[in-house]
C-alpha cells in the first residue's frame, strides 16, 4: 500500500531559457514557464513516467526511497527501502528496472511486486554501483557502472564500464571500457546511435550501435565543461533527435548535429530528466531537493 507523504504547492518561474541558437525557443511554447512541482527531498534522481498511472517515479538516493508523483502533484512513497536506487526505467512489459547503489545491482520489479536481480556481478566480481539504465526496443538493457556509490577500497572491477544485458538476460558483456565516470545514456530515435556522458571528463560521447548490440566508432559529441556547478548526468532524446542532458546551470539542449541550442536554466543543479504526461511533451527534471517540469513542443521518445 502506498503511503501519502506530503502535498507540495507548485512554484512557477519564468525566464528559464538561455538561448545559444535562434532555433532554441521554437522547441518550447510561447511564454513557457518552469514549474516546481515537488520539493523537500535530499537528492533526487532517475525519473521515469508510468503512463497507466499517469505518474512519475523517481529516486531519492540518500533517503533510500523511490517516490511517486501523481497527476495532482501528490508525493507518495513507492518503495522503502529502495536500496539507494538511482537510475530507473521500464522494460518492454512495463516493469520497473532500477539501478541500486546500496546492493550494487540492476533489478526488475515483477508484476506481483517481487524483485528479480538482473545483474550484480561481471566475471565473478561485484559491479561498482550501477548508475543509469536504458532499454532497447529488442529488450536488451544497457547500464553504466561508475564507482559513485562505493568506497575506493570496495571496487572490484578494474574499469568503470558500460554494460549490455542480452534480451533473454543470459549474457552480460562490456560495450565500453574506457570511461572515467560513465553516467547518463540515451538512444537516438532510430536506435542506431547511443549517447553516453562521462561526468568526470564533462563530455558526451557518441557510439554507433552494431547489429549485435555492441558499440563502435566512439567520438566526442560535445564537451560540456562549464564554469557553473553541475556535471553532465542524466540524458533524454525527443522524437526529432534533440538531446537533453543535465549539466552546469541546467539542462543543455543539442540538435543531432552537436550544436548547443541553449539551456533550460534550473534554480538547483539538475541530475536527470524524463518525458512525461500523456503527450510526452513535459520534461520532468530531478534537481537536488526538487522536481521541476517544463512543457515542450516536440514529444519525447517513448520507452520500448
Amino acid at each position: 500500500m502506498f503511503l501519502i507523504e506530503k502535498w507540495i504547492k507548485p512554484l512557477l518561474a519564468s525566464g528559464c531559457l538561455e538561448a545559444k541558437h535562434q532555433n532554441f525557443k521554437t522547441i518550447f511554447p510561447e511564454k513557457v514557464k518552469l514549474e516546481r512541482v515537488a520539493t523537500g527531498f535530499q537528492f533526487t534522481e532517475g525519473p521515469i513516467w508510468f503512463n497507466q498511472e499517469k505518474s512519475i517515479l523517481f529516486s531519492d538516493i540518500p533517503a533510500n526511497k523511490i517516490f511517486k508523483l501523481t497527476p495532482k502533484n501528490e508525493v507518495i512513497v513507492f518503495r522503502e527501502p529502495s536500496r539507494n536506487s538511482n537510475g530507473l526505467t521500464r522494460d518492454k512489459q512495463g516493469r520497473l528496472i532500477a539501478c541500486e547503489h546500496g546492493t550494487r545491482r540492476v533489478t526488475r520489479t515483477e508484476k506481483n511486486g517481487s524483485i528479480t536481480v538482473l545483474a550484480d556481478k561481471f566475471q565473478g566480481k561485484n559491479l561498482n554501483s550501477p548508475n543509469d539504465v536504458v532499454v532497447k526496443s529488442d529488450g536488451a538493457i544497457y547500464f553504466t557502472d561508475p564507482p559513485y556509490g562505493i568506497k575506493p577500497e570496495q571496487q572490484e572491477q578494474p574499469i568503470q564500464g558500460v554494460y549490455r544485458l542480452s534480451p533473454d538476460g543470459n549474457e552480460i558483456i562490456i560495450v565500453a571500457d574506457d570511461f572515467d565516470k560513465p553516467n547518463g545514456l540515451a538512444f537516438s530515435p532510430d536506435e542506431k546511435k547511443l549517447y553516453i556522458d562521462d561526468s568526470e571528463r564533462r563530455h558526451i560521447r557518441l557510439f554507433d550501435v552494431q547489429p549485435d548490440g555492441t558499440l563502435a566508432n566512439s567520438r566526442i559529441f560535445y564537451n560540456m565543461n562549464g564554469k557553473k556547478p553541475g556535471l553532465p548526468d542524466g540524458m533524454k532524446v525527443d522524437v526529432q533527435g534533440h538531446i537533453y542532458c543535465t549539466g552546469a546551470g541546467g539542462v543543455w539542449v543539442f540538435d543531432p548535429e552537436g550544436n548547443h541550442l541553449g539551456t533550460i536554466v534550473t534554480p538547483e543543479v539538475p541530475a536527470n530528466c524524463a518525458w512525461g504526461d500523456d503527450d510526452l511533451q513535459s520534461l520532468y527534471i530531478t534537481a537536488c531537493t526538487s522536481i521541476y517540469k517544463i512543457r515542450v513542443n516536440i514529444p519525447g521518445m517513448k520507452l520500448p
